[in-house]
């Protein structure tokens, strides 16, 4: 098996990543096979290719040869059939790249008048030699290879990529034509094409997903010469986010459960998902994909972790992993236990996670921080804290933590994530502050001493809460949107938003701005800390400062620091660092 690992030194991120590759019966250790990421095992098991800004492939104990000298942006390798030729997707003298979370690029003179599309592109395994395939007017997002070798079914849509994701439909591209056809158009969006072992199927996910990458839905299928798509999981009360054939007639499907995480088999024939496995963990692919099936589903390999155990690369059958990597052998958690919690809220059953406090004792009462998560389609799930704007580390400071997947989230079947349309701040919030009542009750919380934090959708979601309610004596709004109808026109990702919305701003004004921040703004009493990066492309900067503003205005306590350089997610170790530490004397300032 292969992985990558991120790089350090003297504890802090370079932004480089290694190559690493082991023997999943453990008898010999790991080779650092060089730099880079994106990783593509050949079929017969003897090399392995990966992108450090060049395709590369490596053997092991043979060493890396670099196989590429293209001028613009390189990712996803995956090997033909015959393992005679490796696909990847190539964006020609495009400077950047990595999607929308990424900083977007200074822009001077004429605005949008150069695209970079993403295309399929064929590189000879041997040679090195590259031929581009898919159309120059398509942004290719995923692919998969037909079983025969000569096409590759690929969601795709007209640039520019960053933007469309949302609107990409399922075609199929013939290598000797290059003539990409329409197979499906979604209704929503769409994920994880994935070609049937015997050609005649493509399976995908689809639903209301708000952001590239961050995958749920329902598991579909549609001839692979065209015709009408099948939803294999209607109305199923989970949300799959992966999918890998194991047999023309059944599939291994990853999927949410409520805040948790479960392996199942789906039989097509049937109709029925026999569950094999489910744990308080995350496990999906996507922008922070961490799992892997054998070809024939035998083996799964996995990076698991939760808030108690830092992550390594488990390995084996369905359930039964040994765990391979040690490479977090000497972390200890230094926040405290979690506990899953349910409550009621409107007609709905609503989840969430509470971190309790680090060195708890039962006889005290602590503040609490809420944290609604990103998306809105998005979810909360128990992983090992990250080094970034991190909400389980404030449980190391003594805070509760509270971790709500309100309605809109992953993990209770599509009408529940969908159950935020047109009503972004409506029923969510009814959900977060319902289930604040409920860890109150249950938990000695200081119900005088609670703040909120959030980032992305989370972030407006601190923005609006503080408008409703004067129940938080603090907060944290992390690359939030102040102003709907201001933010339409300042983002680089606005086809988001129709599903969500429903019309465009210009078409329906109204919907937008019964939403927005600022249009309560009046209402604010508690001191909130706003940060942003300078070139966030998702949540542009003039939002933060557009809330700033008007606080500031207002006689509000607040800040605002704009990151330089920094996109949506931010890449410098010490600006990940200096969020936190503002936010925690933020925090510690007001809610001690």
């Amino acid at each position: 098996m292969a992985w990558v690992e991120k790089l350090k030194d003297k504890g802090r991120e370079t932004g480089k990543a290694a190559v690493y590759a082991a023997p999943v019966d453990g008898k010999r250790p790991a080779v650092k096979l060089g730099e880079g990421r994106h990783i593509a095992w050949s079929h017969d098991g003897t090399r392995l290719a990966y992108v450090d800004k060049q395709l590369y492939v490596a053997t092991i104990g043979g060493g890396a040869r670099k196989l590429t000298n293209l001028v613009g942006y390189v990712t996803d390798p995956a090997w033909a059939p015959d393992d005679g030729r490796i696909a990847i997707l190539f964006a020609e003298r495009a400077v950047g790249g990595g999607g929308p979370l990424e900083a977007e690029p200074v822009e001077t003179g004429l605005i949008g008048g150069e695209i970079h599309n993403q295309r399929l592109t064929l590189v000879d395994a041997r040679s090195g030699a590259a031929k581009q395939v898919s159309p120059a007017e398509l942004h290719v997002y995923e692919y998969d290879w037909s079983p025969d070798g000569k096409a590759f079914a690929m969601t795709a849509a007209p640039g520019p990529g960053d933007n469309n994701w949302w609107t990409a439909q399922l075609y199929t591209v013939p290598i000797a034509t290059g003539a990409a056809t329409v197979i499906h158009k979604p209704a929503l969006q769409i994920a994880q094409p994935r070609w049937s072992p015997d050609g005649a199927t493509i399976g995908f996910i689809s639903g209301i997903m708000s952001d590239e990458g961050f995958v749920g839905g329902d598991v579909f299928t549609v001839p692979a010469a065209g015709g009408k798509a099948i939803d294999r999981t209607p109305a199923r009360p989970t949300s799959p986010n992966t999918i890998a054939w194991l047999s023309p007639s059944q599939m291994l499907v990853v999927e949410y459960v409520g805040g948790s995480i479960a392996l199942g088999t789906l039989d097509l024939t049937r109709g029925e998902l026999e569950r094999l496995w489910q744990g308080d963990e995350g496990l999906h692919t996507g922008v922070f994909g961490n799992f892997a099936a054998s070809r024939d589903g035998k083996t799964v390999a996995a990076i698991r972790s939760d808030w108690q155990h830092p992550p390594e690369i488990w390995a084996g059958p369905i359930g039964s992993w040994k765990q391979i990597t040690q490479a977090n052998a000497s972390r200890r958690p230094s926040w405290g236990q979690s506990k899953s919690i349910t409550w009621t809220s409107d007609a709905f059953s609503v989840q969430g996670w509470l971190l309790y406090p680090r060195d708890f004792d039962p006889a005290k009462q602590y503040p609490m921080i809420v944290s609604p998560h990103g998306g809105p389609a998005g979810i909360a799930t128990p992983h090992w804290p990250e080094p970034r704007f991190e909400p389980a580390i404030f449980s190391a400071l003594g805070y509760f933590v509270f971790l709500p997947n309100a309605r809109g989230s992953y993990g209770q079947g599509e009408a529940f994530t969908r159950a935020n349309v047109r009503d972004f701040g409506g029923g969510d919030l009814r959900d977060v502050l319902a289930g604040v009542d409920a860890v109150v009750k249950a938990a000695p919380v200081d119900p005088n001493r609670l703040g909120i934090m959030g980032w992305s959708y989370g972030g407006y979601m601190t923005m609006w809460t503080v408008t409703q309610t004067a129940r938080f004596k603090a907060a944290v709004a992390g690359a939030g949107i102040a102003n709907w109808l201001s933010y339409y026109g300042q983002n680089s990702i606005d086809q988001w938003m129709i599903p969500y919305f429903g019309a465009s701003v210009y078409d329906d004004p109204a919907v937008y701005a019964r939403s927005a921040p600022i249009t309560f703004v009046k209402n604010v009493k508690t001191p909130t800390l706003i940060v942003v990066g300078e070139r966030d492309g998702e949540c542009p900067a003039p939002q933060s400062y557009e809330l700033w503003h008007a606080l500031k205005t207002l006689g509000v306590p607040t800040e605002l620091v704009i990151y330089a350089g920094e996109g949506h997610m931010f890449r410098d170790s010490a600006h990940k660092r200096d969020v936190i530490e503002r936010a925690a004397a933020w925090f510690d300032k007001y809610l001690r």
